[in-house]
C-alpha cells in the first residue's frame, strides 16, 4: 500500500473533499487513536504530542493514511498533535478537539475538576474548624480534625457535609431533655427518628465527638454507646438527672420555687431533679435594679463551705458537679431565660476548660475569675500540683491555654475556695434586709 497525502483535487469540490474525509475520520480503525486523544485532550493540561497504544497493522496504515506517511508507524506511535491537527483540518475543516468531540464524546476537564474538588474539600473543613459550635467548644478541633483526617463519606464532599451539618445541629441541643434516643433525633433532625440509631453515619460521629469532649475513648460496645448518650443527656431518666443548688429564692408557688426557697430558707442546698426543672410551674425572680447574679461552681465542695459560711443568707449558687447534665443546662437555661446573669468558675485543668467552655456555650454563663491572671495568681499560692491533662483552648481568654501549658500544673478549685468565698460574701452584703431579694451581685 502507498501512502500520500490528500490535497483537495482540482475536480472535487470542497463539500466533497470534506464528506469522504469524513468518512475517512470514522474508519472504525481509527477509533483507538480518537479515544487517546480523547482521554489526553480531557486532561486538562497542555497537550503536545499523543502517546498511542498498541495498534494492529491495519490500525496503522489507517493512521499512516491519515497523515499522509510513506511507511506504516511504529506499534506504540507518538504523534505531535499539531500534526494530527493539520491533517484533521485539511481533511474535515474542523479541529481535532471537534472531531473527538464528535466520535468519542463531550471533552472533560480533569485536572480542572480535581482543583474544583480540592477547593470543595479545603472548603469543607475549613466550614466544620470555623463553625460556631467547635469555635465555642475548642476541644472540638480535635473531633473536626479527626473527621478531616478521616476524608470525605463515599467520596462526596455534599454527602460528608449534610452529615457533618447534621451531627453539629446534634451538639447544639445537647445535653438532650431526658428524651428516648428516637424522639430527640426527630426533634432535631427533622422527623429522622431513626437516624441516631446505633452504627448510624451521625450517630458515629456525635459520638466521636462526645468522647473527644469528655476526653475518653471513643465507645466500642452498645453500651458505652448507650452510656455515653445517657451522660449527655439522652435516653436518661428525669429521676436520676439531679442538680444542687443553694440560696435560690425564686418567687411563685410552682414546685421548684417552693422547693428551693425552703431549702435556702434552712441553709440547706436544694437537689432539683430534671423533673423540677422541666415543669416549674410558677416561676419569678426577684425584682432588683440590675440582674440576679447567680453564680455557678463545678465541685460540690464550694457549695457545701458556701452554705455552711453564709447559711440561709447565702447568695444565689448552682453546682455542675462536674460536666453538667440535662437537669443542670436546664435550670441555668430557666434562670437566664428569668433574668439572671450567670458566671461560671470551675477546675483550672484541661476537663475544667472543657466544662467551662461547655457551661458557657450552653446557658450564656460569663466565666468568673476564669482568666490567665486568675491562673497565674492561683498557681502563686499553690506552686505545686498536679499536670492539667490535654489543655485546649478557653474562647473567653486565648492566654489561658497558654498559661496552663507554660507552667503545667492543674489547680482545683477547691484551692481557690476562699478568693471565691469573698465574692460571694460581696454578694451576700447587697443582700436586701429583709432577706428575700438581691441587689446587683458581683
Amino acid at each position: 500500500m502507498i501512502f500520500r497525502d490528500h490535497p483537495v483535487s482540482g475536480g472535487t469540490t470542497s463539500r466533497e473533499h470534506f464528506a469522504s474525509g469524513d468518512e475517512t475520520l470514522r474508519r472504525p480503525e481509527l477509533h483507538p487513536v480518537w479515544q487517546t486523544v480523547h482521554d489526553r485532550l480531557s486532561s486538562g493540561r497542555p497537550v503536545t504530542r499523543v502517546r498511542l497504544g498498541l495498534l494492529d497493522e491495519t490500525q496503522r496504515e489507517a493512521l499512516a493514511d491519515l497523515l499522509g506517511l510513506d511507511r506504516l508507524p511504529d506499534p506504540r506511535p507518538s504523534v505531535a498533535l499539531a500534526r494530527l491537527e493539520e491533517a484533521v483540518t485539511e481533511l474535515s475543516g474542523r479541529t481535532v478537539r471537534e472531531v473527538v468531540a464528535e466520535l468519542v464524546g463531550p471533552l472533560g476537564d480533569r485536572a480542572g475538576e480535581r482543583r474544583r474538588q480540592e477547593g470543595e474539600r479545603a472548603g469543607l473543613w475549613t466550614w466544620l474548624a470555623g463553625h460556631d459550635t467547635v469555635r465555642a467548644q475548642p476541644a472540638l478541633a480535635d473531633w473536626a480534625a479527626s473527621c478531616r483526617a478521616a476524608g470525605l463519606v463515599g467520596g462526596s464532599t455534599e454527602r460528608t457535609r449534610t452529615l457533618l451539618t447534621d451531627a453539629l445541629k446534634v451538639l447544639v441541643e445537647l445535653p438532650g431533655q431526658a428524651e428516648p434516643l428516637p424522639v430527640f433525633a426527630a426533634r432535631v433532625l427533622n422527623g429522622h427518628a431513626h437516624a441516631l440509631d446505633d452504627g448510624t453515619s451521625v450517630s458515629t460521629l456525635v459520638l466521636r465527638a462526645l468522647a473527644t469532649l469528655y476526653d475518653i475513648a471513643p465507645p466500642q460496645s452498645a453500651a458505652e454507646r448507650r452510656a455515653l448518650w445517657s451522660r449527655a443527656g439522652v435516653a436518661d431518666d428525669e429521676l436520676s438527672a439531679t442538680v444542687i443548688a443553694g440560696g435560690l429564692r425564686p418567687l411563685g408557688d410552682g414546685l421548684l420555687a417552693r422547693v428551693a426557697r425552703l431549702c435556702t430558707e434552712v441553709g440547706q442546698a436544694a437537689s432539683l431533679t430534671l423533673a423540677h426543672v422541666r415543669s416549674p410551674g410558677e416561676l419569678t425572680l426577684p425584682a432588683t435594679s440590675a440582674p440576679l447574679v447567680v453564680h455557678v461552681v463545678e465541685n460540690p465542695s464550694i457549695l457545701a463551705l458556701a452554705l455552711r459560711r453564709f447559711g440561709s443568707n447565702c447568695p444565689p449558687l448552682v453546682c455542675t458537679s462536674g460536666w453538667p447534665n440535662s437537669a443542670a443546662v436546664q435550670l441555668l437555661r430557666l434562670l437566664a431565660d428569668r433574668g439572671a446573669a450567670l458566671r461560671y468558675h470551675g477546675d483550672f485543668d484541661g476537663e475544667g476548660i472543657r466544662i467551662a467552655a461547655y457551661v458557657t456555650e450552653k446557658t450564656g454563663a460569663r466565666p468568673w475569675r476564669m482568666t490567665a491572671a486568675d491562673y497565674r495568681s492561683a498557681i502563686a499560692r499553690n506552686a505545686h500540683g498536679p499536670r492539667p491533662g490535654r489543655i485546649t483552648g478557653a474562647p473567653w481568654d486565648p492566654e489561658l491555654a497558654e498559661a496552663m501549658a507554660e507552667h503545667d500544673i492543674a489547680v482545683v478549685e477547691e484551692l481557690v475556695a476562699d478568693v471565691l468565698l469573698e465574692d460571694l460574701a460581696a454578694a451576700a452584703c447587697q443582700q436586701h434586709p429583709s432577706g428575700d431579694q438581691y441587689a446587683p451581685g458581683y
